[in-house]
């Protein structure tokens, strides 16, 4: 599934990863697994708890480069009031100039997390063996930042 209602906002920068920064605000709400039941329990306190946790956050503590077109990323990951740290790379892509004059770039990556690591432990056993619900969750991440005009006025 994919979260719909996502907002961030941060710096980067390229000769410094250093000077980096990446904020993150996820409204939770905003599940949507294409299954209207399954996103229904999803909101529930066995997972989200979104009435109590409307918000799921992600704040960089430090961005360090790998190579040319890679950035190692850690930072805290907040889900139902839990603060976690999480490292992960994003590769790099761009610069490029859109129909619209402006400069973009776009960052792509992955981790896994235990999700009980954040107090979300519900599961059910299967028939056949087993449980339900993997303890390990992929977190992808596909960006798009537009390259704001300096503060002196230029590009």
């Amino acid at each position: 599934g994919a979260f719909n209602d996502v907002e961030g906002s941060g710096t980067f920068d390229a000769e410094n990863p250093g000077n980096s920064h990446f904020e993150l605000t996820i409204k939770a709400h905003s599940i949507d697994t294409r299954n209207a039941d399954r996103d229904n329990h999803l909101r529930t306190n066995d997972f989200f708890d979104m009435d109590n946790h409307p918000e799921i956050t992600f704040a960089s503590t430090a961005v360090e480069k790998v190579d040319a077109d890679t950035f190692k990323v850690t930072g805290d990951l907040t889900i139902k009031a839990t603060t976690h740290p999480i490292t992960f790379e994003l590769e790099l892509s761009g610069p490029a100039v859109d129909p619209f004059g402006s400069t973009r770039i776009g960052r792509e990556g992955s981790t896994q997390v235990n999700r009980k690591d954040w107090g979300i432990n519900w599961n059910a056993p299967l028939e056949a063996g087993g449980l339900l619900v993997s303890e390990k969750v992929t977190l992808e991440f596909e960006i798009a930042a537009v390259k704001q005009a300096d503060e002196a006025g230029g590009g």
